[in-house]
């Protein structure tokens, strides 16, 4: 590969010690022109990091010329004087940018170069700014919304002090909405708000704020096109607008599950830089009636008893949800009903490969091409795909379809850890009666590295569609027939003619309680995009930067013969696959050169 040449080189000053910069439509680096620049190998990795920096244009948030802090006029106190041109601020310009610290988390750090010259601080602000305008990605307006009430309270304050002023730096314009009501944001986006005027839409809360907008959005969406929800075989169309997330409630677990931590101004971060990750929804139905979109977690059973019995103790906060999870355990109810569902076929992974979806996904990416594909048979009605469903039977204390990990800081792993954000399905978990003790060790596997599936009680489906009928509706399903068939007499009988007891759950779905419990669920492939890129491999990128900025070229050998997704060597392939794809010619600026083989 060619290296292109920079856009711009100079000597300047940070912290009184002379650097060599240099800027190109990619990167900017910066190294000191006092340390060794030669290194080979891990063990320099300390050094290298010490001496020089690297930092791409993307993650770039703003360049500001420094503010004039010497003395302008006399107020009677002593004031230190500018000795040399390196110590003067109008010879200075700062760059802001992302820095990445422990566990996922971002920062926004900044350097300040000092000039020689006016005239080359000038150059450096035009062209580090004309690289920024390039980025058409950038989100320049948002619709902001904030839930005041959602966990600790503390939404309003969190935007505030932690998120408004990085907004502001990035020169990003802002419509700010603090929600009066349950639904307040949803009901404002499907019918008020206008959506032209944003490139993004951004709520301040909980899982439960989230899933506000994401219905106002998704709703707008198919209203715009005329196409109905209550459809179930409707194919919807994907929604324009990204979605950003500030963490502010009890769980955030979508938030944990796309990023990697519930730290707002990583969120923040992830905005202004334009990340986008696309996310599959499910839509709910029942009779033909549309109930609800549905992104994290579909359950019936011990998860929907749980959120059932911690509404009735809001007043306790997020407490509450400890306190019931042991009640309802302790109940022990389990529930009899048919679950039919239509398998995923062709996909690339299975539940239990141990493949974790991660930035720049080979799983979510192969789903985009399938779905371009395969368009036209989106439409393609049950009736018409005969024998592909599958129908069980039985008695389960749970019931769960995990859109995404479902991973949070209680339970790292998550319900399902290798289920994927975007490859159009859900992984159905079917947890069939089995002892107190044998379910208590299937919950303590969420917060471990063991195999949570791994039982005989426990099955687990990648699907593309399900449906599922309790019992107690069958039941009155065939007293209506014997009555029926009858002499037309009606009866009122205390106890079932099938025996089974009268009991049901509810379904928990993202956090909220269904009216219905016989339900049909589709998922729609990559249907919403967010304002982020998936969780990083941390390791991989380390070892990016830390050679990003040496003499080359540098070659990584990634064997693909026989793919793993999950080795290690193919989790780095496919990280930098993505990283080469986003930032285009990103490798051949650093001097990284790829070898499949």
């Amino acid at each position: 590969m060619e290296k292109q040449a920079p856009l711009l080189c100079s000597e300047l000053r940070v912290d009184r010690r002379l650097y060599e910069v240099t800027l190109n439509s990619m990167v900017l680096v910066w190294k000191d022109t006092q340390t060794n620049k030669k290194h080979i190998g891990r063990s320099g990795y300390a050094a290298v990091k010490a001496g020089s920096h690297c930092v791409p244009v993307c993650e770039i948030i703003a360049v500001q010329e420094k503010e004039d802090e010497s003395p302008s006029k006399d107020n009677g106190k002593w004031q230190k004087v500018p000795q040399s041109p390196a110590d003067s601020s109008q010879l200075a310009f700062t760059v802001f940018y992302v820095k990445r610290t422990r566990q996922h988390c971002w920062q926004c750090s900044e350097v300040t170069f000092h000039c020689s010259e006016h005239s080359i601080c000038l150059l450096w602000l035009q062209s580090i700014r004309e690289q920024l305008g390039l980025l058409t990605n950038r989100p320049k307006s948002l619709l902001v919304y904030i839930n005041p009430y959602g966990g600790k309270q503390r939404g309003k304050q969190i935007y505030d002090h932690k998120v408004a002023p990085i907004f502001s730096r990035a020169s990003i314009s802002t419509d700010v909405i603090v929600t009066e009501h349950a639904n307040h944001a949803r009901d404002h986006l499907k019918t008020e708000a206008d959506l032209k005027k944003y490139d993004g839409v951004v709520c301040v809360g909980g899982d439960g704020m989230f899933s506000e907008i994401m219905h106002g959005l998704v709703s707008r969406s198919q209203q715009d096109v005329g196409a109905d929800e209550n459809l179930t075989e409707e194919p919807l169309v994907p929604c324009k607008l990204r979605i950003g997330i500030i963490p502010a409630g009890s769980t955030d677990c979508i938030c944990y599950a796309t990023v990697g931590s519930n730290d707002p101004v990583t969120s923040a971060l992830h905005i202004i830089v334009g990340d986008s990750q696309p996310m599959d929804v499910c839509s709910v139905h029942s009779e033909d009636r549309f109930l609800r979109y549905s992104v994290s977690l579909l359950g019936y059973g011990f998860y929907g008893d749980v959120l059932t019995d911690s509404e009735r103790k809001r007043w306790m906060g997020p407490a509450r949800y400890d306190i019931s999870g042991v009640k309802t355990f302790l109940s022990h109810r389990y529930y009899e009903g048919t679950v039919s569902f239509l398998p995923a076929e062709g996909n690339l992974g299975t539940p239990r490969d141990k493949a974790q979806c991660r930035s720049g996904c080979n799983i979510c990416r192969h789903s985009v091409s399938d779905k371009l594909l395969n368009k036209d048979e989106e439409s393609v009605s049950d009736a018409e795909r005969p024998g592909t469903w599958t129908v069980i039977r039985g008695k389960f204390l749970a019931i769960n379809a995990a859109s995404m990990s479902c991973a949070c800081p209680r339970s790292p792993k998550g319900l399902s850890p290798s289920a994927h954000l975007a490859d159009g399905t859900t992984d159905l978990i079917l947890v069939r009666k089995c002892s107190r003790i044998d379910f208590l060790r299937h919950l303590l596997r969420h917060t471990n590295k063991s195999d949570q599936f791994d039982h005989s009680f426990v099955e687990v489906y990648r699907v593309k569609q399900f449906r599922f009928s309790p019992r107690h509706l069958e039941c009155e399903s065939e007293l209506d027939l014997r009555e029926n068939r009858g002499s037309g007499k009606h009866f009122l009988c205390q106890q079932r003619a099938c025996g089974c007891m009268a009991s049901r759950s509810n379904w928990n779905c993202d956090g909220e309680i269904l009216p219905h419990t016989a339900i049909q669920v589709r998922v729609h492939c990559q249907l919403i995009t967010l304002f982020a890129r998936g969780i990083e491999e941390q390791p991989v990128f380390e070892d990016l930067y830390a050679h990003s900025w040496l003499d080359g070229p540098y070659v990584l050998s990634c064997p693909i013969k026989n793919y793993s997704p999950s080795s290690p060597a193919n989790k780095k392939l496919i990280y930098l696959t993505s990283l080469w794809m986003r930032h285009n010619q990103f490798l051949e600026e650093t001097n990284l050169h790829l070898v499949f083989g």
